[in-house]
């Protein structure tokens, strides 16, 4: 038997005020085509003046354990993955555990920014497979919209706000392929890459700073390396594309997900699509799409699942998990 990482619950929160494409008309030269056709976004939703990363991060837990049928007590750690935490210590994860009233276990952030959930949910699934924790919530939650710069028409409309949870517990499996949970994993990061996607302040600067992307080059690199590392993760759990039920990517721009599938040989019917509604949320897309896709009734117990994303660093890797 192999003890596995299997997903107990989901959950996700966005903030209640929507931004339509056709808000930025007024202040920026840019149309609600012209955003639609570049990154397939319509909308995306913005936090509330006092909310906060670590806000949104415990709601969706909350979510995620209602799911489950657990309360904050049933669980040993928080991974929050973020780039946007409330401050610069401590963690966001050790406020999501205040507010959720955990007084016991351990929590700590990720961040590898758009891939952070993935690199959360390899780290997470490392601390079960280990025994040093049986049941780990890993959240994805972002306030983008502090880091933008509102004159720069090719970033500020791609990006939004929001979180996303799963809740993972352990449980002794057969050891196939076949088995439910985290079956393989992939992580990768180039240094040299630096200046393609980044924000230009941080602590040693005393700036926040606002974020700076080449988006050309990021797309250029995007659809290789993702279709890259998704069939390393498959083949690392002994399966391929034409085992995989769902595509469940970072929601970072249709035509890179689109482009992905295409390099992966796999049907967009087999992906779960929300970039339209939330835009990038960086680290918390791919939770917030795994549960939008649950509450479709997309994804299903038994369904065989990729998750692929990739970020500032440049950060990239991929999750097979069968749900």
């Amino acid at each position: 038997m192999t003890r596995r990482a299997v997903v107990a619950g989901t959950g996700h929160y966005l903030p209640e005020r929507v931004v339509e494409n056709a808000e930025f008309e007024a202040t920026l030269d840019t149309t609600d085509e012209w955003i639609r056709s570049r990154s397939g976004i319509e909308r995306r939703h913005f936090a509330a003046e006092g909310e906060t990363t670590s806000d949104m991060a415990a709601k969706a837990a909350e979510r995620a354990l209602a799911d489950a049928g657990l309360t904050a007590a049933d669980i040993d750690a928080i991974v929050v993955a973020t780039s946007t935490p409330d401050l610069t210590f401590p963690s966001a994860a050790t406020m999501v555990q205040s507010k959720l009233g955990m007084t016991k276990g351990f929590a700590f952030d990720v961040q590898a920014v758009c891939a952070g959930f993935v690199y959360a949910l390899s780290n997470a699934s490392a601390l079960i497979a280990s025994g040093q924790a049986d049941r780990v919530m890993v959240i994805g939650a972002e306030t983008f919209s502090r880091i933008m710069d509102w004159t720069d028409r090719s970033t500020c409309v791609l990006f939004g706000d929001g979180a996303g949870a799963l809740l993972l517990e352990a449980q002794e499996q057969p050891g196939t392929n076949k088995d439910r949970g985290i079956l393989a994993t992939d992580l990768n990061s180039d240094g040299r890459y630096k200046d393609l996607l980044y924000v230009d302040g941080g602590v040693s600067t005393q700036s926040t700073g606002h974020l700076r992307m080449q988006g050309n080059q990021v797309f250029r690199h995007a659809v290789e390396k993702l279709a890259s590392t998704a069939n390393t993760a498959l083949d690392r759990a002994g399966l391929s594309a034409a085992d995989v039920d769902w595509i469940v990517p970072h929601q970072a721009n249709i035509r890179i997900i689109q482009g992905t599938a295409k390099k992966m040989g796999l049907s967009m019917d087999n992906v779960v699509v929300t970039v339209q509604d939330h835009g990038n949320t960086s680290a918390a897309s791919i939770p917030l799409a795994l549960s939008v896709g649950k509450e479709r009734g997309q994804i299903n117990e038994g369904d065989l699942i990729v998750t692929e994303a990739i970020g500032g660093g440049l950060a990239w890797g991929a999750v097979v998990l069968r749900w």
